[in-house]
This record gives C-alpha cells, structure tokens and sequence, in this order.
C-alpha cells in the first residue's frame, strides 16, 4: 500500500479525533501537526511548528496532503480562511472517511471534508467542501450541505435537507424533510428545525425560532 504523506492544522481536540481516524486508515503518513501553540505529541504524532511551516513542508514534498484539524461551536470564516490558505499553497485537500462511517451510492464529498466515526450519509447527498460531519450524525437521502458547515455529535439531518455555507448544527438537533436553512445559521443542542430558515441567526427550541 503506497502511504500518502499528510500534516494536520490543530492541535486541539478535534485535531485528536482526526488524527486518531487517519491512523485507523492506514492509508497516511502523518507527518506531524501544526498549531499557534505546542501541545506536545499528540497520539504519538509531533509538532511541526505554526502555520508558516507549511511553505516548507510543501516545498519539500510536492505531493503531500493536507487536513484541517480545526473545529466550529459557531458559524466562522476560519475553517473556510485555512482551507483556501492551504489551496494556495496547492495541498492536496483529501476528504476523510473514518471506515466505521457509512457513505452510500451516489454521494458526492468535496475536499477536505471529515466524516467521523458513526456517520451515515444517504444516497443522493451532496456534501461541500471543508464540512464536518461529527460523530454518530445522520444526513438523510438527497440532502445538500454547503461549504464549511459543522453538523454536530447525533445531529439528524433528514430527506432533501439544504444547509447554507458555514453553518453549524448543533449536538443531537433534527432538521425535518425538505427544509432549508440559509448561510451563516447556528442551530442549537437539541433543536428541531420544523420550517425554513431564511434569516441568518441563533436558533433554538422545538420547534426552533431565532434567539438573535
């Protein structure tokens, strides 16, 4: 099996969580991590230094890969600034599907995507770039998520489901059949968004209305 080599941006607990499915692939060799901080080996995988070590990595190995261990608790543009920082850079951005999830036929998975342990994504689903599924959430048949959206920890997406770019789903929310919801949303724990969501914002309660 040829091993692609591949750095880590974070070192946080979201960049442990896919630096543990990147071992459990056996399909990568995990260069190191990079990080404003150090926070010392991270399952074994060390620091390379902040961002700026990555002009050198890339000189150095025209064929490395790169993935974004930075996660979201509220909409933001820093996912989606590092994403295209490293496209500058011309990393190979490759989605990662943890092998305990379930990816069905036809469905579509942009770059630098992670689909952690427990997901299942339903045929017909088209998934953007730099999304994160986490944990054990469900994305129904003939769903669409844009660009930098977070669908968190449980979160169950159902049937036909569009979610706009940088938008997050909080932990154990529902999105009922056909809904839509725009750009720049955060949906709290434990929501059920019943109706279209038209206007950026915090929504929360079942069924969900804008907080702010």
């Amino acid at each position: 099996m040829i091993h692609t080599d591949i750095v880590v941006l974070g070192g946080g607990g979201h960049a442990k969580v896919l630096i543990a499915i990147l071992k459990k692939l056996h399909a990568y060799n995990i260069l190191g991590y990079t990080d404003p901080r150090q926070h010392g080996d991270i399952l074994g995988i060390p620091y390379l230094g902040t961002d700026d070590a990555l002009k050198a990595i890339r000189a150095d190995r025209s064929s490395c890969a790169a993935a974004i261990g930075i996660g979201t608790v509220r909409p933001s543009s820093l996912r989606a600034e590092r994403r295209q920082f490293l496209e500058a850079l011309e990393f190979a951005l490759p989605p990662i599907i943890a092998p305990t999830a379930i990816v069905n036929e036809d469905v579509e998975v942009g770059p630098a995507t992670v689909i952690f342990d427990g997901v299942v994504v339903n045929s017909g689903s088209r998934i953007g770039r730099g999304v994160i599924l986490n944990t054990n959430s469900t994305i129904e048949h003939d769903c669409t998520i844009e660009d930098d959206v977070h669908v968190a920890p449980g979160a169950t997406l159902s049937g036909g489901v569009r979610v706009g770019t940088r938008c997050i789903v909080g932990v154990g929310a529902t999105v009922i059949q056909s809904v839509s919801i725009c750009a720049e949303c955060l949906v709290g724990a434990g929501a059920t968004v019943t109706e279209n969501i038209s206007q950026p914002g915090v929504y929360v309660g079942t069924p969900a209305r804008r907080l702010r």
